[in-house]
């Protein structure tokens, strides 16, 4: 290993990389110098590299994601997510050092049999053509709007392995899963975490929903890219739909006002916080997110909440736009339908103007969709659009 070592070191001090910004400092010679004495000895001793001794010689540039760092120890990349879980991804063939910290949990690249309980992750693995590293599903095949993850499932590639909170442990390690990737909800049920972890399986709680800005969100690209081997190609994707988006963050709000919402099976109404990134989107695309005043109402870490049919008139019967979120609720097809859940519906402006839209139910599962939504979204307010994939109007 101390070849491997020593030969992505001398690369680096040539290249002079090591001047980049090294994990959240400006330390530059004197990683150098760290770098250059781990290099000495790896080439006189066969003493194998201890984690100590590692350097940290810069950190993956991130413009809007805040829930994940990835630094750079030689061939070897710490990723810390939310400031505390943290995984060293060792390269394919290669060892890991000797005296890693506990609280570091070691993945071994290249990432095999992943079981995938937050839908939204199986995007990334199709956008960077990894879907066989995910061998596993938290999401039944009828539950599948990403039509690589039902095709894969119809193949038998991708086998369900139980919800997040009851996972099929027995077919989890017949499967040798290396990786289980939850979301957030993982966290209510914390005895199902420690058990895969008992059983030997690194569980990574992705936390790509609790960005507030949608583009933070997407940047979580870049991690899987990180993960999966491919981080070149997700660097390059993720600035491509940032170029797309780019345009509209010096253009003007449009004065467009904008409600998204559905209705629950009790008669309330859900609606986006205004941190919440579907909120940011419209923002993005130019228009006004009509419930901003409610955040101040209820404080909590959700980022949707319900409100009463009457609360929901008063603050969205003007608004210029309604998008109706189906991907909770079921689909609608016509404009009559939505009128069927209420008849407060034929005040509002946006059905007499025909400005009603519904989302596809692919909507929140196509996470790398939010440079195409955003663009799609501004569009309709500038009443540019003349098709659309993510929103469907209502007539």
């Amino acid at each position: 290993m101390k070849k491997i070592i020593s030969s992505f070191l001398m690369t680096l001090l040539f290249m002079g990389t090591l001047t980049l910004t090294a994990c959240g400092s400006s330390g530059t010679e004197a990683s150098r110098k760290d770098a250059e004495d781990i290099l000495v000895k790896a080439e006189q001793t066969d003493v194998p590299i201890q984690w100590e001794e590692l350097v940290c010689e810069g950190s993956m540039e991130l413009s809007y994601a805040t829930q994940f760092t990835v630094d750079y120890y030689g061939i070897y990349q710490l990723i810390t997510i939310a400031d505390t879980d943290r995984f060293l991804l060792i390269p394919e063939g290669k060892e890991a050092p000797e005296n890693i910290p506990e609280d570091i949990v070691v993945l071994q690249q290249p990432i095999r049999n992943a079981y995938v309980a937050s839908s939204s992750v199986m995007d990334f693995f199709i956008s960077l053509d990894s879907v066989p590293a995910a061998r596993l599903s938290g999401t039944k095949e009828n539950a599948w709007y990403l039509e690589e993850a039902r095709e894969a499932m119809r193949r038998g590639e991708l086998l369900y392995a139980g919800k997040y909170s009851t996972p099929d442990y027995e077919l989890i390690i017949s499967e040798g899963c290396e990786l289980a990737i939850e979301n957030t909800m993982i966290y209510h049920t914390p005895e199902v975490k420690e058990q895969l972890e008992k059983l030997g399986v690194p569980v990574l709680v992705e936390h790509s929903s609790l960005e507030s800005h949608p583009l933070g969100r997407l940047e979580w690209m870049k991690l899987y890219g990180v993960l999966l081997g491919k981080e070149s190609r997700a660097v390059e994707e993720f600035d491509r739909q940032l170029a797309g988006v780019k345009p509209l963050l010096e253009q003007e709000n449009t004065g467009r006002t904008v409600a998204f919402f559905y209705i629950t099976g009790n008669g309330a109404v859900n609606v986006r916080k205004t941190q919440d990134y579907v909120a940011k989107m419209i923002e993005l695309a130019g228009g006004s997110y009509v419930f901003s005043h409610l955040d101040e109402e209820e404080e909590n870490a959700l980022a949707t909440m319900n409100i009463q049919m009457e609360e929901f008139y008063a603050a969205a019967k003007d608004a210029d736009y309604l998008i109706y979120n189906t991907t909770v609720d079921v689909g609608l097809d016509s404009l009559e339908e939505l009128l069927d859940k209420s008849d407060l519906f034929q005040d509002f402006r946006a059905v007499r103007e025909g400005h009603v839209y519904s989302t596809g139910r692919n909507f929140f599962q196509e996470t790398t969709g939010v440079g195409q939504f955003v663009q799609e979204l501004h569009s309709i307010l500038m009443d540019e659009a003349e098709e659309t994939y993510y929103l469907q109007r209502l007539e």
